[in-house]
């Protein structure tokens, strides 16, 4: 599998010269099989520079969303796909209780937040309510699975040519908890990172700034490496990145981590428009 960011940022795109290394885009990850299959992840404002290449014959788009926090929907509306009416694209995500999937995405995709509604695109559109467990998307082995952010909020496990990729972009796997957890089954997300060969996970926030925030639904980088470390995760690429933190603070705290947090694990910081092969 090949995976690119181009998206790394949390909450709100913060394009500028102190993000430039790391991004300022919000969340979207492309994933490629060694077919050149592609699932994009998420899509916020650094969908737009995505191109989906496709190879010859292929028609098919698959994109994955996390949940339905503006951060991770804003640059739907400007992927090029959707606009292609020789593309097949499908849509992948949460139903809240009372709405599906197709319904909440109006919300968005429609006036007076968009001049263009979702009925109304160019593509042959499907839209699929995702319930915990496998998703059917071929060239892949996939598995969806709630993790602890506020609202309907769900990660990823994807394998694919042998290796396997976790994404959990908005995740606290502490359950608010003071303390770590002390075991696979009070740690959200266990399952899906266990043994995975990339961790791609939420490290938005400061220790000083989690104090305030517990309950949010986000991680600092510290804790991101030690839920890397009980899971057994090969490599950990942290990502949604705060705002407010601009290149050089995320580099000390790449820098300064206590290496022994993440037992095994390997850091792997990326920016935006960098690819890691699995």
């Amino acid at each position: 599998m090949k995976i690119t960011l181009w998206g790394t940022r949390g909450s709100l795109a913060s394009p500028g010269p102190d993000t430039v290394r790391y991004g300022g885009n919000t969340s979207c990850v492309e994933v490629r099989n060694d077919a050149d299959q592609l699932i994009v992840l998420d899509a916020g404002t650094g969908i737009r520079r995505l191109p989906p290449r496709l190879p010859n014959g292929t028609r098919r788009v698959d994109v994955l969303l996390s949940h339905l926090h503006m951060d991770h929907i804003q640059g739907l509306g400007f992927f090029d796909a959707l606009y292609d009416p020789e593309l097949e694209v499908h849509l992948w995500g949460p139903s809240s209780t009372s709405l599906d999937l197709f319904t909440r995405l109006t919300r968005y995709l429609s006036p007076p937040l968009f001049p263009v509604r979702l009925r109304d695109l160019d593509c042959t559109l499907h839209v699929h309510d995702i319930v915990p467990g496998p998703v059917d998307i071929p060239g892949f082995e996939i598995t969806a699975a709630r993790v602890c952010h506020p609202g309907q909020t769900l990660g990823y496990r994807i394998r694919a040519d042998g290796h396997t990729l976790t994404y959990l972009s908005d995740h606290e796997p502490m359950l608010c908890a003071r303390g770590f957890a002390r075991g696979p089954e009070w740690t959200s997300g266990h399952d899906l990172a266990a043994d995975t060969d990339l961790l791609l996970h939420d490290a938005q926030l400061t220790p000083e700034e989690y104090e305030t925030r517990v309950g949010w639904g986000h991680s600092t980088l510290e804790q991101a490496a030690r839920f890397a470390a009980a899971t057994g995760a090969h490599r950990l690429v942290p990502f949604h990145h705060d705002p407010g933190h601009d290149d050089d603070l995320i580099d000390r705290r790449n820098r300064d981590l206590p290496r022994e947090l993440l037992g095994a694990c390997e850091l792997v910081p990326m920016g935006e428009g960098d690819t890691l092969t699995v």
